[in-house]
């Protein structure tokens, strides 16, 4: 479910869109008019948030473009078993179990808190804070 729609020529680096259903990251965005009665071109390339894949695509400016809804919340670790960690958000106090990055796997421990990401019903934990 989009947030919002956007103009394919508003799509700024660091703006979020989905690519083919994947909520990405808007890495560049070239821009060029193609001659005397057409329209502009964007050549957009994003990274996706999920799993660090690159995406390149070419959408006319006038194209509208899917943003996702991502909520951001705190979270505390409340048990870490093999690859995945048991939290508990720490604003509705809900407990569930999410994989645990590649990045975070050494240094997570129990009782640390997390910044947590629901990304269009996928969530993820981000960094440790």
């Amino acid at each position: 479910m989009a947030f919002k729609l956007i103009p394919a020529t508003q799509a700024r680096p660091g703006t979020n869109i989905l690519v083919e259903g994947v909520a990405c990251v808007v890495k560049s965005n070239d821009i060029s008019k193609t001659g005397r009665h057409g329209h502009a071109k964007c050549r957009i390339e994003a990274v996706s948030i999920l799993d660090g894949k690159k995406k390149v695509f070419i959408s006319g400016g006038h194209d509208r473009l899917e943003c996702p809804m991502i909520n951001k919340s705190k979270a505390q670790v409340l048990s870490v078993i093999s690859e995945k960690a048991s939290v508990m958000d720490l604003d509705n106090y809900e407990t569930i179990e999410i994989l645990i990055p590649e990045e975070l796997k050494e240094e997570l421990k129990d009782g640390d808190q997390v910044e947590c990401w629901d990304v269009e019903g996928i969530k993820m934990i981000k960094k440790k804070i």
